[in-house]
């Protein structure tokens, strides 16, 4: 087939336009999602460009750091030296209202609440990156019913966004009923698995490789995983070593990060302690593994006031996050003390404070990640 002079000129120009594109889309992918909102408004060919679905996963499936922890008017950047930008001066701005919390953050999403009519709390999902929201239609039941709500996403495990609820069923709590919210579907599912009212209340849940993981709220060692697609209710085991004879396992932590599962967890007469383990999940459920060890006498004495050698009690720190970085080496837990969070690196030591308490704060920080992830 013979192209005319007019037809292969526009092949040509065509072919440059898809590379051009392609490398601008490669160059784009390794940028802050500020930068990425910028190039939007230089032209109509860029918007669609920048929108479309294959670049937006592209963008999240990079597995970008965590940048830092937000709360409804405070972000605290990991990087003190070059902070990124705060996703938002006021989360209550985006609600139009003064009484947003925030219940959960998953991957780049978060998990909010407001306070209804009659005392009832609505819920809501808002992408702090696109300042995109939506409402959860309410729960079917009792909504003072309701002991724990939750938040699953993931970029590629979970790309439409769930939402869990566990509420008490009976008027003497004869079981706990766990149902789901699909951002597909738009409706609630009664789950046919549920909690026995014997098992104490659940809390700190949190979504990994499928499955939501909670831990009780009145005891330390008990733990469950639901798999949110097979609808099926398991125990976890406590790593050895923890096994305990009464409630005598104090957990600091419990969560995710870079697709792996952490557990930060001691015996009660270990309390105070300043080497901790933290320990990953097996992928198979089997059991748990010493990943990092905690050294943190390493932390100056500022940071512990009544530290003793070797010992400081343990009201004066708690373990915010676990975040794992690209590399094994940039690795870090974020502690909270009294006054101050603090980064503290896994693998050299050594520690940074990025934030002092200067003001109250009356809701708790949670991770941000951009994503570009819409729903």
């Amino acid at each position: 087939m013979v192209h005319t002079r007019a037809q292969t000129k526009k092949m040509l120009h065509a072919s440059i336009s898809r590379f051009n594109d392609d490398l601008f889309t490669e160059i784009l992918l390794r940028l802050p999602a500020a930068s990425i909102f910028r190039f939007k408004s230089v032209s109509k060919h860029w918007r669609l460009l920048l929108s479309q679905k294959y670049f937006t996963q592209r963008y999240d499936n990079l597995s970008k750091s965590p940048t830092g922890l937000i709360a409804t008017d405070i972000y605290v950047p990991f990087d003190v030296e070059n902070p990124s930008t705060p996703p938002f001066r006021c989360l209550d701005l985006y609600f139009d209202r003064c009484d947003v919390e925030i219940v959960q953050s998953c991957n780049g999403l978060l998990l909010c609440s407001t306070n209804g009519r009659n005392g009832v709390n609505k819920y809501y999902v808002f992408n702090p990156t696109t300042k995109q929201l939506a409402l959860i239609p309410p729960v079917p039941g009792d909504p003072s019913a309701i002991w724990f709500m939750g938040l699953a996403f993931h970029q590629t495990d979970c790309v439409r966004y769930k939402v869990i609820c566990v509420l008490s069923v009976g008027s003497c709590v004869d079981s706990y009923q766990i149902q789901v919210y699909s951002s597909d579907t738009k409706e609630w599912k009664i789950s046919i698995e549920s909690f026995p009212a014997s098992i104490p209340i659940i809390r700190d849940g949190v979504y990994w490789n499928g499955a939501f993981y909670w831990a009780s709220l009145f005891d330390n060692i008990n733990y469950w995983y639901f798999k949110i697609d097979d609808q099926q209710l398991h125990t976890l085991p406590l790593p050895l070593g923890l096994i305990p004879s009464d409630s005598e396992v104090v957990r600091k932590y419990l969560g995710e990060s870079r697709g792996h599962l952490h557990l930060i967890a001691y015996k009660n007469f270990q309390g105070g302690m300043l080497s901790l383990n933290v320990y990953e999940m097996l992928s198979d459920h089997s059991g748990w593994f010493v990943k990092y060890q905690l050294q943190l006498d390493a932390l100056p004495a500022a940071a512990f006031p009544s530290r003793i050698v070797g010992y400081v009690p343990d009201y004066e720190f708690q373990v915010m996050d676990v975040v794992r970085g690209k590399e094994e080496e940039d690795t870090f837990v974020v502690l909270e003390t009294l006054d101050k969070i603090i980064t503290y690196n896994v693998h050299d030591r050594s520690f940074k404070q990025i934030y002092s308490f200067t003001k109250y704060c009356s809701s708790g920080f949670y991770r941000y990640t951009e994503t570009l992830s819409s729903f």
